[in-house]
């Protein structure tokens, strides 16, 4: 049964008309990941894709995401050893100054969408005004392609995002970035990418390099729904039907299936997150994700790790990236966000 949005009390009026023009998305009948690739690139569904683009390039206007001020640029590298290469968008104040690093990893369940479109523009936008850098990565996703050509399940998303935050703090110097105050970020899979990109760096003995870890929405279980996870059942249908998302298919089944927390962070124990820098986990009232990342957060205390927790009464999912929709809401976190970098 649909969600009863516009009854819904804790949902904020704003969030509500948005929602109006924000299109569903249509079941998936795929049984396997192929299928799911031969789904997503049939015409009605690349035209879905790029109504939804359009709809979010109001996201980065000059009133709701002022340049004054910023540089926008791209750059990419070649990854070895098959040759493929990573884009990058870089967004920063205007000058030589050394500042903070804000290394983001967009959403879009590590399956689609780019850090180039509109509304991850703008937002970086939000966030650079702070006084931080900000260095998008578009990785290899698992379905739809970004601004490259290869889609690859896990671990090639996570794979070609260790390697950006790698080139970043070997180019720190030429950017303008301080190394030492770097922080991975990101939101729904990019929330997943981040966490997962700390315990892989905390698994190879990197993890010095990143001064900490800020989640948003993050989309870390794989299945849903779950008892335990109350909220993929009271906000199911609140811009996402998690029932209907096929996450680990999409990503890739077997890391699923053998429960690795490097796919879906959410089956982390203690010892593999004991040791991580300081995390900020940001979830949304209103979203169906939202106690997945109440959960990682708790285990995060218990394992010792400086961690705090942010919820954005009468938000759904990703409410902050959506620039246009709650300024207030995104400026905060966005504020917030820049410095847990710079200070």
């Amino acid at each position: 049964m649909a969600h009863d949005i516009q009854n819904d009390r804790r949902i904020d009026p704003r969030i509500k008309a948005l929602l109006e023009f924000v299109p569903a998305i249509p079941a998936s009948g795929a049984t396997t990941r192929d299928e799911l690739i031969t789904e997503a690139n049939t015409p009605e569904a690349l035209q879905g894709a790029e109504d939804f683009r359009q709809l979010m390039a109001v996201c980065d206007t000059e009133e709701a995401a002022p340049s004054d001020g910023l540089t926008v640029s791209m750059d990419s590298f070649e990854v070895s050893p098959d040759g493929h290469r990573v884009n990058l968008q870089i967004i920063r104040p205007v000058g030589d100054e050394v500042v903070a690093c804000v290394y983001y990893i967009h959403g879009g369940g590590m399956t689609n969408l780019s850090c180039f479109d509109g509304m991850y523009r703008g937002w970086g936008k939000l966030v650079a005004a702070n006084g931080v850098a900000v260095v998008m990565v578009d990785f290899r996703n698992a379905i739809s392609a970004s601004s490259v050509p290869e889609v690859a399940p896990y671990p090639a998303g996570l794979d070609d995002c260790i390697a950006g935050f790698h080139w970043t703090v070997g180019h720190a110097t030429e950017l303008g970035i301080d190394p030492s105050r770097i922080v991975i970020a990101g939101e729904s899979g990019g929330g997943n990418l981040t966490l997962a990109s700390g315990m892989r760096l905390l698994r190879d003995g990197g993890v010095d390099q990143v001064k900490g870890l800020y989640a948003l929405c993050p989309y870390i279980a794989g299945a849903w729904p779950q008892e335990r996870l109350p909220s993929t059942y009271e906000n199911n249908g609140i811009l996402l039907d998690l029932h209907a998302i096929k996450g680990a298919l999409a990503y890739g089944i077997e890391a699923f299936e053998a429960r690795d927390p490097l796919a879906w962070p959410l089956f982390a124990t203690l010892d593999d997150v004991a040791g991580l820098p300081p995390v900020v986990i940001n979830v949304n009232e209103c979203d169906p994700l939202r106690d997945e990342g109440i959960e990682f957060y708790r285990l995060l205390l218990e394992a010792g790790v400086a961690a705090r927790c942010r919820q954005q009464m009468g938000t759904m999912h990703g409410t902050e990236i959506f620039t246009v929709a709650c300024p207030d809401v995104s400026r905060d976190t966005a504020r917030d966000l820049a410095a847990f970098a710079r200070d």
